[in-house]
């Protein structure tokens, strides 16, 4: 049961996931400005803000921890919130991971040598996977009966050849591809999500801090594939230079000392900072900074 959260200046509960989500997590919490940090025998967090309190939980099982009030808020997988079918409240989603920015799918996949080709040529087959309701909604929902789907304690992948297909997460595919497997259907496609227990969303202090905290975790990932760009140009080089530049930014600039040179500021992808500043150096730009950043909002 959620305990009484009338006094406002209650610390806001927040589930940090435990698992493959916990460095990551660790270090978008730093990018947002709190030093959390995890010891390794306990599961208590410790953070630098009194208005927090943070908890350990398997990323699998967080979601339910959230709906019953143990944590207000807690980081967790799209797909477990879908498995464990929580009735919370989804604050936002995080698109960040283990291994890539990219969302991970639950695939449903067979040997590349199996004689399965589509989702009906299951019928009457076993499935091992650790996503059990959400697998057997999947085939109820075609209308296919399957023998049983089988709870999977890991090592997924070995048992595609000891049963007739397996349900596993992937992001990159590497792991499907190094077993030999092929994927026939994705029975899901899960991001991680800030989640929040309904009666905490309703408390207007709960939800300001709660949505603060949102803002600030959105503004690290944001950041994570950008740079900050300083630089000097000539003033009768000035509109080269801005030209150069993405078409969607507006540059800051600034006047300098000297009134025939200016200072201009902006931010742009990475990926584009890798080539547009050989392109600024040759059009007249000196004294080209280029430096990270930890929140863009």
């Amino acid at each position: 049961m959620m305990m009484n959260r009338d006094n406002g200046s209650l610390p806001l509960r927040i589930g940090i996931p435990k698992g493959s989500l916990q460095d990551s997590t660790v270090d978008l919490f730093q990018k947002a400005g709190y030093d959390l940090r995890i010891s390794e025998r306990s599961y208590f967090p410790t953070i630098d803000d009194p208005d927090f309190q943070c908890i350990m939980f398997r990323a699998q099982e967080m979601s339910r921890y959230v709906e019953d009030g143990v944590v207000d808020i807690g980081i967790t997988g799209y797909d477990w919130v879908v498995e464990n079918e929580s009735d919370v409240h989804e604050v936002c989603e995080l698109t960040y991971s283990r291994a890539t920015s990219r969302p991970a799918r639950w695939v449903l996949a067979v040997p590349e040598e199996s004689s399965v080709q589509k989702v009906e040529d299951l019928a009457g087959g076993i499935i091992a996977t650790e996503l059990i309701n959400t697998t057997r909604r999947f085939f109820s929902e075609r209308g296919i009966e399957v023998r049983k789907v089988e709870f999977s304690w890991g090592a997924t992948e070995v048992k595609a050849r000891l049963l007739d297909a397996i349900v596993d997460i992937t992001e990159t595919g590497s792991s499907l591809r190094a077993n030999k497997l092929r994927i026939i259907d994705t029975v899901l496609t899960s991001t991680t999500r800030l989640i929040a227990n309904r009666n905490a969303w309703k408390h207007d202090n709960l939800r300001a801090r709660i949505e603060d905290l949102a803002l600030l975790l959105r503004g690290a990932i944001a950041a994570r594939q950008k740079v900050g760009l300083k630089m000097n140009v000539p003033r009768e080089q000035l509109e080269e230079v801005v030209g150069l530049l993405p078409a969607e930014k507006s540059p800051t600039i600034s006047e300098l000392a000297d009134s025939s040179w200016v200072a201009i500021e902006v931010i742009v992808e990475e990926t584009i900072e890798r080539r547009l500043v050989p392109q600024l150096a040759r059009a007249g730009a000196t004294g080209i900074i280029s430096y990270p950043l930890n929140k863009v909002i």
